[in-house]
């Protein structure tokens, strides 16, 4: 059964000042999901700024399909991850993932898709009951 379903959409120019503030991107993403400074060498400002759009969309994805919003939890206990064939995930901690526990008692599965294209970076987001 489907308990919610979540898209968010963002324009990834708006990561281009980001990348530029650490402390920014600490508020946000977790410490997988920071490129350190000798990874950046090797990535384009436009894959960089996709990169974080995209994780950013995801979270914001999720807090929708939960159905809170923004509350209870920092978008910091949400991490998107990939699977060895590159199929990405959303890994779930801390109290987003007891929100997520107390208001669906089943078993859980969030089911993530993300794309990106030059100036938008787009994330859908399915929690499934079973």
């Amino acid at each position: 059964m489907i308990f919610g379903i979540g898209c968010d959409i963002v324009q990834v120019k708006r990561f281009s000042s980001w990348v530029s503030k650490p402390e920014l991107l600490k508020r946000f993403f977790s410490e997988e999901e920071l490129y350190n400074q000798k990874d950046l060498k090797n990535i384009s400002d436009q894959r960089l700024w996709e990169y974080y759009a995209v994780r950013f969309a995801a979270k914001e994805a999720f807090s929708k399909a939960l159905g809170t919003g923004l509350k209870g939890f920092s978008l910091r206990e949400l991490c998107v991850k990939k699977e060895k064939n590159g199929r990405p995930f959303l890994c779930v901690k801390g109290n987003a993932k007891k929100l997520l526990e107390e208001m669906c008692s089943e078993n859980i599965c969030v089911h993530l898709s993300l794309s990106h294209e030059k100036e938008y970076a787009i994330a859908y987001v399915i929690i499934e009951t079973f």
